[in-house]
């Protein structure tokens, strides 16, 4: 008997990746105006910070990345 398995691993991704694909895939496929509001989800923020000696020192705001 062989163990079970998800398919994202038979197909070689990792589960982040299988995620971000399938909600890619569902944003895209929606109508006007669930889709815009929707894409919208897709850009994220982020900031850097800089440790030293473990303490967190000032945040920097990167910018937006975009998928």
């Amino acid at each position: 008997m062989s163990t079970p398995t998800t398919f994202w691993r038979l197909a070689g991704v990792s589960y982040v990746q299988y995620v971000s694909k399938a909600s890619s895939t569902l944003r895209m496929a929606l109508k006007e105006p669930a889709k815009s509001k929707a894409m919208a989800q897709e850009q994220f923020f982020f900031n850097k910070s800089q440790w030293t000696n473990g303490v967190m020192g000032e945040k920097t705001a990167m910018g937006v990345a975009k998928k």
